[in-house]
């Protein structure tokens, strides 16, 4: 059993993503407080890069050591995985066989992938939120040119969100330097995104999705909106009750609130997130922030990170005999990049699209490794991030 010292208050944090490692940051600071963070893996990973790791970036532009970014830090790291709570022993239990006391517990676990159910996707389909999805995809891509000589009939990516219209953005571009390191020629190249709905990017203005699907499709990118996926099999995707033959299908179109949730009998809405009040408190001592809250900007990094920051400062104010204050919501800016040097914007009411969105992002990715790491860091994390050509391909590592 992993306990604290009993002169401080023992603060568990679940989750190595945005809002757990920025809380961990934030609840170190404080003296009469010892902090221990549990993380199913070691590496921060920034979901907002994976899409150019996918397509020829640096593997190390997106994910970083949490013992690098909590160097300085006075945070106990433990790798393991969150199973069940022990409200009444104040105790959480792992996988692992970890038991952990805690004064206060603050979850911030992320989504996990939805498949919705659909037949054939979790077998045949690909995903890019880790670093080993990100691996197998580019070896399938990798895999074709080498064992085939030739590209997919057709490169699908399902999900008109954010990630999907990165990825489908950046994928022609990628694969014409694929086929020419592999010496393949004159081969047309065919991307398709999928959509259940009516317009690309559901959440954002209709003139920011009218733009990017414009954008996508001056890129070669054939935009299929209102169509509804059915099925996968080896060879083809099903949608609307047509088959589109293809070995190469990327998921990105649905994710889901953590199963510990529903495990564990937290209170959930419709959609599954865990219902909070105003202090981002699901139950007595027990705090929850980021994607498995219920609150109106929940699933965006700079949510996750302003939830962060709230907990902690109320945190402090209890500590120091203070009444918490109320959550207030803070609406992020949307910066969505479709192919290189072109990005979407929405700042409040301000869109912006074309390069100076572009410009935007690439200041925003900045700002958002300077919240979990100093300003040097965070800029040699930054160049890093935005450099190419990284390949396993022994073809593609010697162009």
């Amino acid at each position: 059993m992993l306990t604290m010292s009993t002169n401080k208050t023992h603060v568990v944090i679940v989750g190595g993503g945005f809002g757990g490692v920025k809380a961990a940051l934030e609840i170190s600071k404080f003296e009469d407080c010892q902090v221990t963070l549990v993380s199913d893996h070691d590496e921060f990973r920034y979901y907002p890069g994976l899409y150019h790791a996918a397509t020829g970036g640096k593997r190390s532009g997106t994910h970083i050591s949490l013992r690098h970014i909590f160097d300085d830090a006075h945070v106990k790291l433990v790798k393991a995985t969150a199973t069940t709570l022990d409200r009444a022993k104040k105790e959480l239990r792992t996988k692992e066989g970890h038991t952990i006391a805690y004064d206060q517990l603050v979850l911030a676990l992320g989504n996990v992938t939805n498949y919705f159910g659909i037949q054939g996707l979790p077998e045949y389909s690909y995903g890019i939120k880790t670093g080993d999805e990100v691996k197998r995809f580019k070896q399938h891509l990798h895999n074709q040119l080498s064992a085939d000589g030739q590209p997919d009939l057709n490169y699908i990516v399902v999900g008109g969100g954010p990630t999907g219209i990165e990825l489908a953005g950046a994928l022609p571009a990628y694969l014409h330097q694929l086929m020419k390191n592999h010496g393949v020629h004159d081969r047309r190249v065919h991307v398709t995104i999928v959509e259940a709905m009516p317009h690309l990017l559901p959440r954002s203005p209709k003139l920011i999705s009218r733009a990017v699907a414009k954008r996508l499709q001056q890129l070669g990118v054939k935009v299929l909106l209102g169509q509804a996926v059915q099925g996968e099999t080896a060879d083809a995707l099903m949608v609307n009750g047509e088959p589109i033959k293809s070995h190469t299908v990327v998921w990105t179109a649905g994710v889901t609130n953590n199963p510990f949730f529903k495990v564990n009998n937290f209170k959930l809405t419709d959609r599954g997130k865990v219902e909070v009040d105003e202090y981002l408190q699901a139950e007595p001592d027990i705090l929850v922030l980021g994607d498995n809250a219920n609150t109106p900007f929940s699933g965006m990094a700079q949510t996750a990170l302003h939830d962060a920051e709230f907990v902690a400062h109320n945190i402090r104010l209890v500590l120091d005999g203070h009444m918490p204050e109320s959550y207030t919501t803070k609406q992020p800016v949307s910066v969505i990049p479709a192919g290189p040097g072109w990005a979407a914007v929405t700042w409040g009411k301000r869109n912006f699209v074309g390069r100076i969105g572009w410009i935007l992002r690439s200041l925003a990715d900045l700002v958002a490794f300077h919240n979990l790491e100093s300003w040097p860091k965070a800029g040699e994390q930054w160049m890093l991030s935005m450099q190419d050509a990284e390949e396993d391909c022994p073809t593609c590592a010697h162009k």
